[in-house]
């Protein structure tokens, strides 16, 4: 709207200060009416007093009312007196992040401190990391972030300038993705206009009235601190009530006070690095979207086996070369790796890339937050190994497991192998369905053992729930709707085209696929106890973190150290969930291909690999597989085995031997 420099730019951030400071006004008159209101009640009984001494306000009916009163004043002065503590001493929300002490990042730091030398205004008071692909500012001058800050610089030998200013001033909040995928130039770029904020977050107003918004929002959610007995709970659920009609009141001004700051500090970041800020732009839409990958389709599979990837930053790195080499749109980005990436900035990129690998192992699913026998660090040239080979082999055999529960035979009648052990042909032939193509119909009149068969039992359009058909090699299959083909065809096209239509769709319609429902039924009950267990452990391990941190404050207290921690608010892991709760279906097809894939591995010549943007992948002369999946969801889905055959055979695979499993 405005130009680079001169007086358009001096408008913007002059305008942008003063809606800030006006909006803030307004949340402070928000909360001088909540004060008036609450010495009102006694401003009136010091009136109906002095009327009394003066000789104006005499009688019985005027000392009643003083004396009513006075009982509301002094009930309205200490309910008033209590919120005003909760509000105060409630501790704010604090983003988890791992901090980055000055010694670990001088070059970062001196660049944050020339940045806000350029732009003249107040220095950040510190800079900290999140696995995030954002950056914002931070105010941390609450007491309790104080002490939390001091132990943490105590153990890390972190020793502050005591300069005032940046002591008041907020924390900047980089996101680490991007220190390893951005330039240092455009890291700087990128950090102008956030840096540039200090600036109206340093007016007393401003800082007022975000501290009151802030502090109300704490007591909010102080009804559901733990260890309140039920009178203190009952006391804090008043309070919570008060703060949130305060925050009704305040928050468009709040919302407004905010805006105009960001279009302040937005103005004012004109003047440095401007043309070099469009270009970094282009940089953090590519960055959040390998990140997402990156953690959704690599780092997911690893945490769930209990194995965290130790560099998430360096794999994001990969992850956009990959997705730069795929994509035209992001051609000639990866050209960049040849400059200065942002993160030679700090002295130990190995160890603060661990720190935020494991910080997003915690927030995305929730893991320790120390590692541990069974939360164990693992390097990318590992991950193939230990964590693809692994899932697969976990997956297959509780695969098997849930089969053996359903009481599925070891070997099908008839199949050339004797072999007891876990084999793809007993899964296949479990999940196929019988009537599907015309050669299986052709077969099916003599199989009956009944006399009622006729040829119309065999037609398209029958629709018998049992037509005493078993297959020998499927024990559970039977023809429950002889549909036509197009009729499948029509189903299975209708399910692909809406998962949210499934439920609804089972409840009236016989399921294509009745071994796969089963199947899929059970397998999601196993996970289900799996994860409720794994959920116990987390919360035995939260537990056993908060009596650490308040065996820390004692500690400290005492002169002594406590084990490092991160910072983060209260409350159970994950915060961020990466992926709703997945399907029955969509986990049976997932458990049929990790069989699949430990067949491939056993009997043929392929191996696990990683690929940076779609995570474990199966490798066949060294390339990947990419037609795998369409022909395991034809099986599950459909109940139609051959496509999975016609590849099984093309690959060199053996599915009728035993597989190795976990």
């Amino acid at each position: 709207m405005y130009g680079v420099s001169g007086t358009g730019s001096v408008v913007g951030e002059e305008w942008g200060v003063r809606a800030a400071r006006s909006r803030a006004l307004g949340v402070l008159r928000v909360r001088g009416r909540a004060l008036g209101l609450a010495v009102l009640p006694a401003a009136v009984a010091v009136v109906l007093y002095a009327g009394g001494v003066t000789g104006h306000f005499n009688g019985s009916g005027w000392d009643a009312a003083r004396w009513i009163v006075t009982v509301l004043a002094v009930v309205v002065l200490l309910a008033a007196t209590a919120v005003a503590l909760v509000v105060a001493r409630a501790r704010p929300a604090a983003t988890p992040t791992v901090e980055l002490a000055e010694a670990a990042a001088p070059d970062l730091y001196r660049l944050v401190r020339d940045l806000a030398d350029r732009l003249e205004v107040p220095a950040p008071a510190g800079i900290a990391l999140t696995p995030d692909c954002d950056s914002w500012l931070e105010d941390r001058t609450h007491r309790a972030h104080g002490a939390r800050r001091a132990r943490g610089d105590h153990r890390a030998g972190r020793t502050w300038s005591g300069d005032s200013a940046e002591e008041g001033a907020p924390v900047l909040v980089i996101g680490s993705p991007f220190l390893w995928w951005m330039r240092v130039g455009e890291l700087r770029a990128v950090l102008a206009p956030v840096v540039a904020g200090t600036g109206p977050a340093a007016h007393p107003d401003i800082a007022a009235a975000r501290r009151f918004v802030r502090g109300l929002d704490a007591a909010v959610a102080v009804p559901r601190t733990p260890g309140l007995d039920p009178v203190r709970r009952l006391g804090a659920h008043g309070v919570g009530q008060v703060a949130r009609v305060l925050l009704r009141a305040c928050r468009g001004h709040a919302a407004e006070m905010e805006r105009g700051v960001a279009v302040a500090g937005s103005e004012r970041a004109q003047a440095v690095d401007y043309g070099v800020r469009i270009v970094a732009q282009e940089q953090v839409g590519l960055a959040y979207a390998g990140w997402d990958r990156l953690l959704t389709r690599v780092a997911l599979p690893a945490w769930r086996m209990g194995r965290w990837p130790s560099r998430l930053d360096a794999g994001v790195v990969s992850a956009l070369t990959e997705l730069s080499r795929r994509d035209r749109l992001a051609d000639g980005f990866s050209s960049r790796l040849g400059e200065r990436p942002a993160c030679d900035l700090l002295e130990e990129p190995g160890a603060v890339d661990e720190a935020t690998s494991l910080l997003a192992a915690r927030l995305f699913h929730g893991g320790p937050a120390e590692p541990g026998p069974d939360w164990s660090p693992v390097e990318w040239s590992q991950y193939p190994e230990e964590v693809v080979d692994r899932k697969w082999r976990t997956d297959a055999a509780r695969l098997h497991q849930v089969l053996d529960g359903l009481g599925v035979a070891g070997a099908p009648a008839g199949s050339s192998s004797a072999a007891d052990g876990p084999t793809l042909t007993r899964v296949i032939a479990h999940l196929s369905s019988e009537p599907r193509k015309p050669t299986d119909t052709q077969d099916d009149p003599p199989l009956p053992t009944d006399g009622d068969s006729t040829p119309d039992d065999s037609a398209p359009d029958a629709g018998t729930p049992d037509a005493g058909t078993p297959d020998a090699g499927t024990p559970d299959a039977g023809t429950p709707d002889a549909g036509t083909t197009d009729d499948s065809d029509h189903i299975a096209t209708a399910d692909d085209d809406s998962d949210h239509s499934i439920a609804a769709d089972d409840d009236h319609e016989e399921p294509v696929n009745p071994a796969a429902e089963a199947l899929a039924g059970a397998l999601s009950a196993v996970l289900s106890r799996e994860e409720a267990a794994r959920e116990a452990r987390v919360a035995a391990a939260v537990l056993s973190a908060e009596a650490a941190a308040r065996g820390a404050d004692k500690d400290d207290r005492s002169g002594s150290t406590a084990p490092v921690a991160v910072s983060g608010p209260d409350g159970p892991l994950p915060l961020f969930p990466l992926q709703p709760p997945r399907s029955g279906r969509d986990l049976l097809a997932d458990h049929v291909t990790a069989m699949v894939c430990c067949a491939a591995l056993d009997t043929a010549e392929a191996a696990p690999g990683l690929d940076w943007l779609d995570g474990p992948a199966l490798l066949v002369g060294g390339e990947r597989a990419v037609d795998l999946g369409p022909r395991v969801l034809a099986l599950v889905e459909d109940g139609d085995p051959e496509p999975l055959r016609v590849w099984l055979a093309r690959t060199g695979v053996r599915p009728e031997k035993p597989v190795r499993l976990i």
